[in-house]
């Protein structure tokens, strides 16, 4: 099973990533969310420049946030500076559409977004939004057509699912292994514990704590007050997210989405939820669980590194993996 590394993007990102491939984790994918993190695209442009040989991949892009012309040309762009090494992953949207104050695109839009983009990238005349759009860039601007970088779809439910089987080169997913697929890409929020090291330290909570908080953030929009109470202090959570005002609600319940815990959430992380709700664990937990994600289906472990150290996240999760490149560096 490959072993990647995630990244909500900022600053420090593509050097995160630089690190990434010295260890030998096999891609590294970019969140698109644009209220919470930095721009994907500029941040694995710059991550190119400064790797050779990791695959760099979108983790995953929101169809509505960009003209399907933008992203074609973003990828072929990307590509023709890390030829051969780009991947991109395509979703119906959950923060980059939440944030925003919309729901998730509708799959339907979503397969007809992936369609056309396929169809650009070919070098085929697309129709979109009533006009014939082609990439017509000159030689020497971007990677020529026609162009196959692979996709992944990011789907959990039946249409999704079944977008990625119809239009996916694989699936991308946060909930758990999806069986059928070739490849299979599931993303996972943990810590590699120290030896003796309890679920509920300082570090771990910081590592992992806002993983916990996703999943209330989540089953609260998916589900509602049935989804939210299903957690320890459900209820209470979300009495205290309804004092703020709906107007502005949306913003409130994603702050720190995947990077911190917002002061809202804190109350309700514990170690005991860090335990059972995250990849955290001692290094051999961890490599027992990789053996059983791979059982269920998954071709590819994606694993962020959370918390104020990435570098050490990153060299204890390579070190677990027993990725070829942790030697090396260790020499």
């Amino acid at each position: 099973m490959d072993v990647s590394a995630g990244f909500p993007p900022g600053p420090e990102t593509p050097d995160h990533i630089a690190l990434a491939e010295a260890l030998g984790f096999r891609r590294a994918w970019v969140y698109d969310s644009p209220a919470l993190y930095s721009d994907v695209w500029v941040t694995l442009g710059r991550a190119a420049d400064r790797t050779s040989r990791i695959g760099l991949g979108t983790g995953v892009l929101i169809p509505s946030l960009r003209h399907v012309m933008v992203t074609a040309s973003a990828i072929a762009g990307l590509d023709a500076i890390a030829p051969g090494r780009v991947a991109v992953g395509v979703g119906s949207g959950f923060t980059g559409r939440m944030t925003l104050g919309k729901r998730p695109n509708p799959w339907a839009s979503v397969a007809d977004y992936i369609r056309a983009l396929r169809g650009l990238l070919r070098g085929d005349e697309v129709e979109w939004d009533g006009a014939v759009i082609k990439m017509i860039h000159p030689a020497g601007f971007v990677a020529d057509r026609p162009l196959d970088v692979p996709i992944l779809v990011a789907g959990e439910g039946p249409k999704g699912l079944e977008a990625a089987r119809e239009l996916g080169d694989g699936v991308f997913s946060v909930t758990g292994p999806k069986a059928g697929f070739e490849w299979c890409a599931v993303l996972q929020f943990g810590t590699v514990l120290e030896e003796g090291e309890a679920f509920d330290s300082r570090r771990v909570i910081e590592c992992a704590g806002h993983a916990v908080g996703a999943a209330y953030h989540a089953l609260l929009e998916w589900s509602g007050a049935e989804g939210a109470a299903a957690l320890p202090g459900g209820d209470e959570w979300r009495a205290i997210i309804e004092t703020v005002p709906e107007r502005t609600r949306h913003l409130a319940i994603h702050e720190g989405h995947m990077v911190a815990i917002n002061e809202r959430d804190r109350p309700f992380v514990t170690g005991n939820l860090v335990a059972a709700m995250t990849f955290t664990g001692t290094a051999k937990d961890l490599a027992d669980r990789m053996v059983v994600l791979e059982q269920g289906g998954a071709t590819e472990l994606v694993v962020q590194p959370g918390g104020s150290d990435v570098g050490r996240e990153l060299r204890k999760f390579a070190d677990m993996a027993g990725l070829a490149g942790v030697a090396g560096l260790k020499s």
